[in-house]
């Protein structure tokens, strides 16, 4: 005959392999999902254009950013991590990122959403070169999972410009 603690770790054993099976399971299930976001942003003002004392542009902008990310959100999806990055190019950086505005989206109810703010974050550029300059305003986003490996990914909207001169 076997022992209690024999037959209590036999029945722990069989139930973390089907919990993990069922993880598995909620994890591929992701991948049948297939989200359509969408969103825009609109720059309404630039509240100010200056060169710092350390010789780096700094930028200040209105905008109002809409966005339906519903489609996002799944059975096993906890929340998103949202954030909108200023994107150019430099003579020195093929690609230069500044962060300008991020949020927490925890469910599906508030992942369509209206906007109106100025940048959370500072937009500097290290140096001069941002008068007249061309850059794209991308939404990026991170789905976090409850189970399972988080994704990322972005929507990019191009044909903003800076002035050619400081404010």
């Amino acid at each position: 005959m076997h022992s209690f603690g024999y037959r209590a770790n036999a029945l722990l054993t069989f139930a973390v392999t089907i919990l993990a099976f069922m993880c598995a399971i909620a994890s591929l299930s992701d991948n049948l999902n297939s989200p359509s976001p969408s969103a825009e942003i609109q720059i309404l003002n630039i509240n100010w254009f200056q060169k710092q004392t350390h010789g780096n542009d700094e930028v200040s902008l209105t905008m109002n950013i809409s966005a339906d990310l519903q489609s996002l959100f799944t059975w096993n999806t906890k929340q998103l991590f949202i954030f909108v990055a200023a994107e150019y190019e430099t003579p020195s950086n093929a690609l230069n990122q500044v962060s300008v505005w991020d949020a927490i989206i925890p469910s599906k109810e508030h992942a369509k959403f209206w906007i109106h703010t100025s940048n959370k974050y500072r937009f500097v550029d290290q140096g001069n070169n941002l008068r007249g300059k061309e850059f794209n305003l991308t939404l990026h986003w991170h789905v976090m999972p409850k189970t399972g490996k988080m994704f990322a990914d972005k929507l990019v909207m191009p044909g903003y410009r800076l002035p050619k001169e400081y404010r």
